[in-house]
């Protein structure tokens, strides 16, 4: 049985990518956050691992932002509700994939992967003041 999905503060330096990022849609999400002072799209996290599952632009966005935490819902990986897809064809990524290449420092290019949840998260938003400490 998996794990309920978990909200939490996370800090930036706990968690992995294994994907790159795009500087320009950083960029895009940097200006957003400046004018809206709030961030409402929590990533999602693996629990255990730490690996970015969905959120790579905008943990960066928050990195050069200099904040040091992040909203995200921790979720069970291997459970269920997780799945992983490609955004483009290609053959299967496989869970374990993922996280070999977070671990190794080798990331997918940009919007490689693509995970899917079997349940709802709501959003959650939360004022950047709240993630500089």
């Amino acid at each position: 049985m998996s794990e309920a999905p978990e909200f939490a503060l996370v800090p930036l330096d706990r968690l992995r990518g294994h994907e790159e990022h795009d500087p320009q849609k950083v960029d895009e999400l940097i200006a957003e956050l400046r004018r809206t002072g709030v961030f409402s799209d929590p990533i999602w996290v693996a629990r255990g691992t730490w690996v970015i599952l969905n959120g790579h632009h905008r943990v960066e966005a928050l990195r050069r932002l200099g904040l040091k935490r992040i909203p995200a819902w921790i979720l069970d990986y291997n459970g269920e509700a997780v799945d992983v897809e490609r955004w483009a064809p290609g053959p299967p990524i496989a869970k374990d994939e993922v996280v070999r290449r977070a671990r190794q420092g080798r990331p997918f290019p940009p919007k490689t992967t693509r995970h899917r949840l079997r349940v709802d998260l709501p959003l959650r938003s939360v004022p950047l003041s709240e993630l500089a400490a």
